[in-house]
This record gives structure tokens, sequence and C-alpha cells, in this order.
């Protein structure tokens, strides 16, 4: 064999030991399940002003049912569906949750077992078919304005030991990942609702009457025990039948200040429809139907036989610097927690839910309308001779008409805004019996035992 041929053959050997070598030699797989480590569940969805609906579903294992919260815009107004359709603020805080999803990655794969989503808690609330009420996790779906679906997944436990992850999975996939979740998916009535009430600076409460009666509910007759009329002077308050050595609690007045500038209910339920109609065009309860009727007894309201409607506990009224006049009406207690009190769903009757107690609440029923007396009218010009010179050919006269027309016409501009603005609240305030806790209750509804003390 000449030595070419040695060589060759011997390369070739080489050769076929390097491919062996190569094909046998041990490799790192990376299994299919940890491919998409580190990618966003919703790629596509990238803008989070898009979204127009969230709905969030837990489970409740008392009642063995699903508990929804839904917040969307529908007739360019956001609204709360799960709460019979309480306008809701929701347009700023819709947006963080929704980058918030956005910003929710696969950070790691933990499980492809189907036997391990109750242990993670990643059921699905709304799959019918598991028959076990633990393990459900909370799902959170985000749609967009023709209703398509920008998001859709279950959040279960924790890790223990590390608050910000949480086990997530996809509806429609038996995987489940551990993923950072830094947002607060807000399920809670009042984050979602415009917390200021009454919309009143407590700077522009100029007076308060509080009238303590009470009803004959059977007879509809009244019995009035007090009417404590507080009236501002400057900085400080006074009070209709005081004694020369009592004064107003300086401090009392503050809390109550506060409280009614703070008021925030923790509930609501619709009024019939046509009630609040039916209330201003109607005098004691005359023309309206049954139902009307019965709602507002039930509620803790009725007519009295001088047709003025009251309720048993009493009342506050609000007269603002605005021109604005507020009635707060305080009707029946309400026992309950959770959505038995925020939207009024039945999980029992009231001796149960008394039971359950504590979780006493207040109907509340507000009005509100102009004031008149807030602006009374100044005297106009005796003539409007003035319009038609030149003002340097005014005589006096033709000044102080024109000076008592600008009077006049600042008197009409902030009538005009009193009257608009009382009709945007009551617009506001018409449909709705409102729900106050026990503790904003007892803040506003004061005796004059309450706010009068001896002189120091």
């Amino acid at each position: 064999m000449s030595e070419t041929r040695k060589t060759m053959t011997y390369a070739g050997a080489a050769l076929l030991l390097l491919t062996l070598a190569f094909l046998t030699a041990p490799r790192h797989i990376t299994p299919d399940a940890f491919l998409d480590r580190g990618e966003a569940f919703f790629p596509e969805f990238t803008d989070p002003n898009v979204a127009t609906t969230l709905e969030v579903i837990e489970f409740d294992e008392e009642t063995a049912a699903a508990r929804p919260f839904k917040v969307t815009f529908n007739e360019n107004k956001w609204t709360i569906p799960s709460h019979h359709n309480y306008p809701a603020d929701g347009k700023e805080r819709l947006a963080k949750t929704a980058a918030g999803v956005i910003d929710i990655k696969k950070d790691d794969f933990r499980s492809n077992n189907v036997a391990d989503h109750e242990a993670f808690s990643v059921l699905d609330p709304l799959d019918q078919t598991v028959t076990t009420l633990k393990g459900r996790g909370k799902r959170v779906t985000i749609k967009g304005d023709s209703g398509q679906i920008l998001a859709d997944l279950i959040i279960g436990n924790k890790l223990e030991g590390r608050a910000n992850l949480r086990f997530v999975r996809l509806p429609d996939q038996k995987r489940v990942y551990v993923s950072r979740i830094d947002i607060d998916i807000s399920t809670k009535f009042e984050d979602w609702i415009d917390r200021a009430l009454l919309q009143v600076n407590q700077r522009d409460i100029e007076q308060m009457t509080l009238k303590d009666y009470s009803i004959n509910e059977r007879t509809g007759t009244i019995n009035q025990r007090d009417v404590v009329i507080l009236d501002r002077d400057q900085d400080s308050w006074k009070a209709n039948r005081m004694s020369s050595t009592q004064e107003v609690d300086s401090t009392k007045i503050d809390d109550l200040l506060r409280a009614i500038e703070e008021l925030s209910i923790v509930g609501v339920r619709p009024k019939p429809a046509g009630l609040s109609r039916n209330l201003s065009r109607t005098e004691g309860g005359a023309g309206m139907s049954q139902a009307d009727l019965l709602s507002l007894q039930g509620k803790g309201y009725y007519f009295t036989r001088d047709a003025n409607l009251v309720s048993n506990e009493g009342e506050l009224e609000i007269r603002s610097s605005q021109g604005v006049l507020y009635t707060l009406r305080f009707g029946e207690i309400l026992y309950g927690t959770g959505d038995a009190v925020t939207a009024g769903t039945d999980s029992g009757n009231e001796e149960e839910e008394q039971e359950r107690g504590p979780g006493e609440n207040r109907y509340l029923f507000i009005t509100a309308s102009f004031d008149p007396n807030r602006f009374p009218e100044p005297a106009g010009p005796n003539n409007a001779d003035f319009l038609n010179k030149p003002e340097d050919d005014w005589s006096d006269t033709d000044r102080q008409n024109k000076e008592l027309q600008d009077q006049h016409d600042e008197w009409l501009r902030k009538v005009e805004e009193a009257r608009e603005l009382s009709d945007q609240l009551n617009t506001r305030f018409a449909d709705w019996y409102y729900v106050i806790s026990s503790s904003s209750f007892d803040k506003v509804h004061l005796k004059r035992s309450d706010l009068i003390k001896k002189k120091d």
C-alpha cells in the first residue's frame, strides 16, 4: 500500500470516528414546556387605553357560586353592570389595570399536570364540571371596544415567601406558570366609583339643619322632637335656641363638616323606574304606583298626611354657598356583608344576616335643589339709555345704571350656575337609594346634645 493510500485511509477513519463522537456525545435538551419562558401572555395586547371592559370572576366557597364584578364603557359612560349599572369612575383605574396585565409574563414554567391545578388554585371559577370547592382562581378578562378579548387568564395562589409571584394559567390550557404580578385587580365597589358623593367642600357649607323626629308608620303622622339650625358666623357657628351659657362645640362641628365632605357609600339600590320623576310631579304620593310606595316604605320612607316625604331616622339639610340645598334622609337598617350590601344580592333572610354581624348599614335618600334664598335679586337699572351712548358721553346716572346692570348680570350668572349644579346633582342622585356604613351614619346623624356644650 502506497503512502498516499495509507494517508487517505487514516483520514477517512478519523473522520468516521469524529462523526460517531458527535452523534453519541451527551447534549443539553430544552423541554418544549420551557421554550416560551419569559414571553408575554398576550403579545398583541400592547396599548392599555384600548381596554373598555374588565371582568373579574371570583368563587365564593360559602355559597358555592361564582361572584362576578364588571366595569365597562357603554353608551359613552363607564358603568358597573354587576351593581345595577351604577356610574363608574373607571377609565384611569382600568388603564392602570390593563397596563399591569400587559406586563405579566411567563417568568417560569411550573406544571403541565391538570392534577396540580387545585393545589395552585388555578381552577376556572366558571368551570361547572369541577366538583371541588377548593382551588378556584380569580379569572380576569379584559376586552376591547368591539368586545374582542385582549387578555384572559386565571390567577392563583402566591408562592410561599414570594409576595409578588403567583401561579397563572390560561383558561384553555393546562400549563401552569409562575408570574410576577404587581397590580391590585380590585373587585371592591368603592374602588371604582367617585367617592365624593355630595361634591361639596366643607368651607362652602353655610347652614345645617338637623331634623330629629319619629314616624308612626301606621298612621303616617310625625313626632317632631327637635330641629337644630346651625349657621356659620365667619369662623364660628351658632345654633338656634341656645342659652347665654351655651356654645357650639367647635371640635364636634369640625368633625361633622369633615364627615359630610367625605361622605361615601358602600352600596346602591336602583329606585323603581320613574319613582324620582313621580316624586317631583306628585304630592303626598298621589298618583304613584303601589310598587313605588312599597319601594319607599321598604327602605324606611313615608308620606305624611300633609304630603311630605319623611324618613324613619330623621333628616339633615345642608345649604351651600353655591346655592344648593341638600337633603339627606336616613332610612332603614340594612344588614349583611359583601355583595349583599354593595349590590343587594340575596344571601339569606334578615335574621340570618343579623347573626352573621357585624354588618349594620343604613339606607340614604339624597335630593338636591336650587336654594333661591342664597342669591337675593339685586335692584336692576332704572333704564338702559347708557347702552345707546358712547361711554365718554355717559352721565352720572348712566354710570350708576351700568353698575346696577353689571350687578344684576352677575346675579343672573350665579343663579344660572347654581341651578345647573343643583340639576346635575339631583340627576345624579335621582335613580338611587344609597347605602352608607353605620360608622358614617353615626358621624352625620347627630342631635343637639352632640353639638352644644356649656361655655368654658
